[in-house]
């Protein structure tokens, strides 16, 4: 018998028998051209390994739905307010200033599209780094009256983590309602008997999706990536941390870690509100209603912001849209900051598009990063988008964590959402959307100071780098929309 034939024929009967079904399935899913191309290409080469890693990683649940919103009332009070100011929009809206007019594109996209109130009576804050967010957290924890919601990725068992713990016991004890949704793979790490302690004192806490056989592969791929806190529903906060000790002593060969968070007082706090009380029913089926938890919206004079939120559970990618189509529509500048820069390619000409057309684009992303991969796909983005004009720094203080992007003079977007195809197209994710001049100025101000701790990479100097550096490149590249 010859070894070689029988290799390449034991070879050709795995391919016929998991790779050519698979690979008709996700033709049929009809996918973008460039990740069914990317799926199909992983299934070629390893045909078993890629088998696994679709029915883990791969398969599209956004048309079939993880989870049905029947039976939300929360989400059916707004629906209808959304819808209103839909059909109302002149009349609801004249009193808003002409530059945030010229944004009624995304303000009604999102209406459409994730039933995103804009709300007014809105007071915001930026909190840069740990130190300002969990300082802000605390003390709006210690004030709490009737309720503090919280949903995080990553709820760790450190020091700062045992520091929030006791004090939400405190507070529980105090007969405060406390109510915590954990994503099940992001805080994987949290012992039963951290979770006992907060159970104990009356705490309620639910991980979100858990990820237990035989319903791995359907879920292990669905992260809830938002962090959410709701105090007494008029006090809330969203952004790029965690809690977890990392985001004050930084990360090991790396340095401190950057980042900023967004609190909101006022309406915006109630529509995160909303989005937590959906996602408490698909953990723990119970609807949370009344005045206690939805304060009636006061629709006063404030910062204007729309709450939306995106996932597998929606029919469409609702941040992703109204990233793109401001990014399309700018007319003066656009920049952005994110920890990974792996932008479906919609995304990616649209701010060649804006680029071209003369409007100032710049990216801010980070030199190094806590994910290998990811960083090598970042890269390979930076070369076309050099040669569309726009400009790319690389942070150099540390690992810069933020995710926003300002558009113009009175538009920004701050939350949980990276630029990259698993926030935009898997994750469980929210975002605050805001119409406000004073506030883009202030985020425009910590964006030209985080610029001057980056350098500015030049396309001669990009062109030139190392083959094996390439070569990294476009292999992580090839692999970006599956990760």
């Amino acid at each position: 018998m010859n070894p070689v034939l029988d290799f390449w024929s034991s070879f050709s009967l795995i391919f016929l028998v998991t790779a050519i079904p698979v690979a008709i399935m996700i033709v049929l899913e009809k996918r973008s051209p460039y990740k069914t191309a990317a799926w199909i290409l992983l299934l070629v080469l390893l045909p078993v390994f890629g088998v696994v890693f679709y029915l883990f990683f791969g398969q599209e649940y956004r048309k079939r739905k993880l989870y049905s919103r029947k039976g939300i009332k929360s989400l059916g009070q707004y629906r209808k307010l959304s819808v209103r100011q839909l059909r109302q929009f002149e009349q609801a809206f004249s009193n808003l200033d002409k530059k945030i007019l010229e944004k009624e594109n995304i303000i009604r996209l999102l209406l459409n599209n994730s039933d995103a109130l804009l709300t007014t009576g809105n007071k915001l804050k930026i909190l840069v780094n740990a130190d300002q967010t969990f300082k802000a957290v605390f003390s709006a924890i210690k004030n709490a009256r009737h309720h503090i919601h919280l949903e995080y990725y990553i709820f760790a068992d450190d020091k700062i983590g045992n520091q929030l713990k006791d004090l939400l016991i405190e507070k529980s004890l105090e007969g405060v309602e406390v109510r915590v949704i954990i994503d099940d793979v992001g805080s994987w790490g949290l012992s039963d008997k951290f979770i006992r302690e907060m159970k104990n004192s009356g705490i309620r806490v639910q991980p979100f999706m858990e990820v237990r056989f035989p319903r791995l592969t359907s879920r292990v791929n669905f992260r809830n990536h938002r962090k959410i806190i709701v105090v007494d529903g008029i006090t809330g906060f969203t952004g790029g941390l965690n809690i977890a000790d990392r985001y004050f002593e930084g990360v090991k060969g790396i340095g401190p870690w950057y980042d900023i968070h967004l609190q909101v007082e006022g309406d915006a706090a109630t529509c995160l509100q909303v989005v937590f009380t959906a996602d408490w029913y698909f953990v723990m089926r119970e609807n949370l209603t009344g005045r206690n938890y939805f304060p009636p919206l006061k629709e006063s004079k404030g910062v204007p912001v729309q709450i939306s939120a995106s996932g597998p559970d929606s029919d469409w990618e609702s941040i992703g849209q109204a990233i793109f189509a401001a990014i399309a529509n700018a007319k003066k500048r656009v920049y952005l900051t994110t920890p990974y820069l792996m932008p479906p390619m919609q995304i990616v000409s649209a701010l060649k598009t804006a680029s071209l057309s003369n409007v100032d684009v710049r990216i801010i992303i980070p030199e190094k990063s806590d994910a290998r991969i990811p960083k090598w796909c970042s890269f390979s983005y930076v070369e076309e988008l050099l040669e569309a004009g726009i400009k790319v720094y690389f942070f150099q203080n540390g690992f810069i964590h933020s995710k926003y992007v300002i558009v113009d003079d009175v538009f920004s977007t701050v939350g949980t959402t990276n630029l990259d195809f698993r926030s935009i197209e898997t994750n469980f994710e929210v975002n605050a959307f805001i119409y406000d001049e004073d506030f883009t100025a202030k985020l425009v101000r910590i964006f030209k100071k985080d610029i001057q701790n980056s350098r500015e990479i030049k396309l001669k100097e990009w062109s030139q780098r190392r083959w094996h550096f390439k070569l990294k490149e476009s292999l992580a590249h090839t692999v970006s929309p599956m990760l």
